[in-house]
């Protein structure tokens, strides 16, 4: 008896132990792609010696967008040409769900816009890992649940005009010196508020920022994103991602804390809470 206690033990624990081992690699294979988009990057659009943001390069903005960018304090520094984002989240499946807890991280490149974002996350000891990719004027999205199936898997028109929005986001959150590039243009609205356009290839999106008096970019507010729905299906909404708590990394300030909001119909969702851990600018090469 005692013999074959032991021996199904030993099965039960070999057995967990390779559904482990599959979990593992199936959630490496994801991150192994991560990389390699990234380290593709880095080949591609390779770091030169940055030239400096000069206030005769931010005159065509709307007054509220150069105060902005006096206040973040880019004015006088290296002009950016790519960047390494590291936040912690919580994740909302539905507006009534628990949190879930994750990490991410992601690069940006702005000479050709590029954005490669990595997150890791478990539900009741389910790893999930999800990457975003846009890159050539083409978005992809995968969310792998362990190694067992890939809960989504898109990569089509509508996704890359709703991660054109996203990259028009990180530009206007965390890379304020890099809104200078010929692919974006602005509409004067208020003494508080600006419309910004960006155009990358065939692909236009365009967002409404707003501000405070202290000059901090508190709101950013896009009607071009679309949410992704249980089936699969992509949903038109607005999309809002308030912004507050700006900290200085390495002389720019920038928010360390923001919510990803859809602004549906029948009521507002929150389905992404992100706190800033750290933040680069023109890194040389991926970290480890």
């Amino acid at each position: 008896m005692k013999f074959q206690f032991l021996k199904k033990q030993n099965l039960f624990l070999f057995f967990c132990g390779k559904i482990n081992l599959i979990f593992l690699l199936g959630c490496s294979s994801v991150q192994n792609s991560f990389f390699a988009r990234v380290d593709k990057e880095f080949s591609t659009q390779p770091l030169v010696s940055p030239a400096v943001l000069a206030e005769a390069d931010i005159r065509h903005m709307p007054t509220p967008v150069r105060k902005y960018l006096k206040y973040t304090g880019v004015i006088g520094k290296a002009k950016v040409q790519n960047m390494r984002i590291l936040f912690k989240e919580q994740m909302y499946k539905s507006p009534e769900a628990n949190p879930m807890d994750s990490s991410s991280e992601q690069y940006n490149f702005f000479i050709r816009p590029a954005r490669h974002f990595y997150m890791e996350a478990s539900m009741m000891g389910i790893p999930f890992r999800v990457l975003h990719s846009y890159s050539e004027e083409k978005a992809t999205m995968l969310v792998r649940v362990a190694s067992l199936f890939d809960a989504v898997n898109l990569d089509t028109e509508e996704l890359t005009m709703a991660e054109t929005v996203t990259v028009l986001n990180d530009l206007c959150l965390f890379a304020p010196a890099a809104l200078i590039d010929q692919k974006i243009s602005w509409e004067p609205i208020s003494p508080l508020s600006a419309k910004v356009y960006f155009k990358n290839g065939k692909w236009k999106v365009s967002a409404i920022l707003f501000f405070n008096e202290t000059g901090e970019l508190v709101k950013f507010v896009s009607d071009d994103r679309s949410a992704l729905q249980d089936n699969g299906s992509l949903r038109k909404a607005r999309w809002t991602t308030p912004v507050r708590d700006y900290k200085d990394f390495n002389g720019i300030k920038v928010p360390s804390y923001g919510e990803a909001i859809w602004n549906y119909p029948e009521g507002d969702y929150i389905y992404g809470k992100f706190f800033l851990k750290n933040i680069e600018y023109n890194v040389k090469e991926r970290k480890p």
